[in-house]
């Protein structure tokens, strides 16, 4: 039999669309993880006990990580889920935080936490996780008391570090305040210098005006005392002249 053939003139359907859109832009995305170094990594499930129905829920299954900074020396707990990379525990390893072995189970730990950040804001959680077998989670209970005791001395030895900035920057404040003085103690002389020479002037200005007028006023006396002793002396003649007419007209009478 004849094999079948194509039609004169058919071509492979091979439909190709160009992208409208092309993405060649990459954008980062930080994970505020660059800064630090991983000190402990294990594979383990995450429960949170939940109050409001009074039973345990889970969180996430992933790797559980304790985080060292570069910078400050903290260590802390993070925990993300598998695939989602979802956020299930974050919060600082804490001195006050005790690990305490879960009922009935030697590979499984629970602890309080005043401040977990898993769901962007702080609030407070108990906390409870679980591992493959009783080694791992050993192993997380020693790392884990180990980031305990290094948090506790960091933070101790953080205060003498800022005990020692302050001791160093008082030496800095005396010697401003010794280079401000002078400058002060010019400016307080100047100001001196200056009222001297205002009331010298003022003394100067006023001299002549006290002196004016006793020299005016001294010739006005002399004059008014002059007015009165020739006033008196007319009242004497007027009153003389009286009496010499009432004389007169007595002994005309008699």
């Amino acid at each position: 039999m004849a094999e079948p053939t194509e039609p004169f003139g058919a071509e492979e359907h091979d439909p190709h669309f160009e992208p409208i859109v092309r993405l060649t832009e990459q954008v980062e995305a930080k994970t505020h993880e660059e800064d630090e170094e991983v000190l402990f990594k294990m594979r383990a499930k995450l429960f949170r006990f939940a109050k409001e129905s009074l039973e345990w829920k889970e969180r996430g299954t992933g790797d559980v990580r304790l985080l060292k900074h570069r910078e400050s020396k903290k260590i802390r707990l993070v925990m993300r889920r598998d695939k989602t990379l979802k956020v299930c525990a974050n919060h600082i390893v804490s001195s006050d935080m005790k690990l305490s072995p879960n009922v009935g189970s030697d590979r499984s730990w629970v602890w309080n936490v005043a401040a977990d950040y898993a769901e962007g804001e702080a609030a407070p959680e108990t906390l409870a996780i679980r591992f493959g077998n009783s080694e791992n989670a050993n192993l997380f209970m020693t790392a884990f008391e180990d980031a305990q005791t290094h948090n506790s001395g960091s933070g101790s030895s953080a205060a003498p570090a800022e005990e020692t900035k302050e001791e160093t920057a008082a030496p800095a404040a005396t010697e401003e305040t010794k280079e401000v003085e002078p400058v002060n103690d010019t400016s307080a002389s100047a100001e001196k210098e200056e009222a001297k020479e205002e009331t010298v002037s003022e003394d100067t200005t006023a001299a002549p005006s006290t002196h004016q007028p006793s020299e005016t006023t001294a010739p006005a006396t002399t004059e008014e005392t002059k007015e009165a002793e020739t006033v008196a002396d007319l009242k004497e003649e007027a009153v003389i002249e009286k009496a010499e007419a009432a004389d007169e007209k007595r002994d005309e009478t008699a």
